[in-house]
């Protein structure tokens, strides 16, 4: 049976280590990249410096401060990891054109047929490695298998700096000692479920029918009773189609006015028709996104018979979706819009994640 050839990349600590590489006063310091501690700034990477204080991503500044009062926050260089980014994945294309990015700083790499003929998919992990180590001065971590799923897991087994291979013949006893919250689309509340039925590890979950795993968990159900086998048929695409493009922000002081509520819809508008007009795309469904003070979140869309294409529609529609509402004098945190419903072949083409998250760390 012919295997396929899979190497997942991750960047250890990126924006922090890109950020140690190019200022060398935070070499050996605790650095938390995003926004300060304080307004309502949120974590996006932390040195593992300052991880060793229990920082971790998304998490909010006020808190990673309290766990590390000697953290140095700095704020977000997107261009500058951007270029970075763009450099890793030119070392990537030495060896495969099939990558699929999933963010700035991690990618899964099809090595099955290498443009070098190396033919070994560790050896090709580790001169990716290497070359990122020399060229770059920073370090990532590989996990190598023969499928995405347990490349993935196993890039994060031996972070940072680290690199993992999982042949076939392990795979099952790897998947089976696995904890039910490393496995795809189990969050907090399906892991609290899984658990309070018994179930901890994949080996647990091996022990039901596919039909109870549907039952208890719906369509994903089928992929647990598949991965925990061993089994991840999804290829690596170096295209994704984009499903949606969206605007968010997260407001330095809860907004209940609706003259600033749409003062900031208007903004969003403008920007939002921008990235649009970039990417030449056009959608016929608007969704409105908000966020009370309380954490609450509530979603409208409206979809409308021909594609928005300018700033002018979208904020009419969404002053709609504002009054529509139904606020009731609530505070809001957050307010989002978002563009979705796209017929225009331009959908699909590489996606760039985490590109310019500026929102979130404000």
């Amino acid at each position: 049976m012919m295997h396929r050839k899979i190497i997942h990349i991750d960047m250890d600590a990126f924006y922090a280590s890109v950020e140690q590489r190019d200022f060398p006063e935070y070499r050996g310091k605790p650095i938390v990249v995003g926004g300060p501690p304080q307004g309502r700034g949120v974590v996006a990477t932390a040195s593992y410096e300052a991880r060793k204080f229990g920082v971790r991503s998304a998490m909010p500044s006020k808190k990673a401060l309290e766990l590390c009062p000697e953290a140095l926050f700095v704020f977000p260089r997107f261009d500058v990891y951007k270029e970075v980014s763009a450099k890793i994945r030119e070392i990537f294309r030495r060896y495969t054109d099939i990558i699929e990015p999933l963010s700035l700083d991690e990618a899964y790499l099809d090595v099955t047929e290498d443009k070098k003929g190396i033919g070994s998919a560790l050896e090709i992990a580790g001169e990716i490695r290497q070359a990122i180590k020399e060229e770059l001065q920073l370090t990532a971590s590989a996990g190598v298998s023969v499928n995405k799923f347990v490349a993935k897991i196993a890039s994060d087994i031996q972070k940072p700096d680290g690199l993992t291979f999982i042949g076939p013949s392990r795979i099952e006893a790897f998947m089976e000692q696995l904890p039910v919250e490393k496995f795809f689309g189990v969050g907090k509340v399906t892991a609290g479920k899984m658990k309070q039925m018994g179930l901890h590890t994949g080996g647990d979950l091996k022990k039901l029918s596919e039909e109870e795993l549907v039952r208890h968990f719906g369509k994903t159900g089928r992929f647990y009773y598949k991965i925990v086998r061993g089994i991840d048929e999804r290829e690596v695409q170096p295209s994704r189609e984009i499903k949606s493009i969206s605007i968010e922000d997260t407001f330095a002081r809860d907004l209940a006015e609706p003259a600033d509520l749409l003062r900031e819809l208007d903004r969003q508008a403008e920007k939002l028709s921008g990235r649009l007009e970039k990417r030449m795309l056009k959608g016929k469904t608007l969704t409105l996104k908000l966020k009370f003070t309380d954490f609450k979140q509530v979603t409208r869309s409206r979809s409308l018979p021909e594609p928005f294409c300018d700033a002018l529609t979208i904020r009419k529609v969404g002053a709609d979706l504002l009054a529509g509402a139904d606020l009731q004098g609530k505070a809001i945190r957050l307010l989002g819009l978002g563009i979705s419903n796209f017929n225009q072949p331009d959908a699909a083409r590489p996606v760039k994640r985490a590109a310019n998250q500026l929102d979130l760390f404000l």
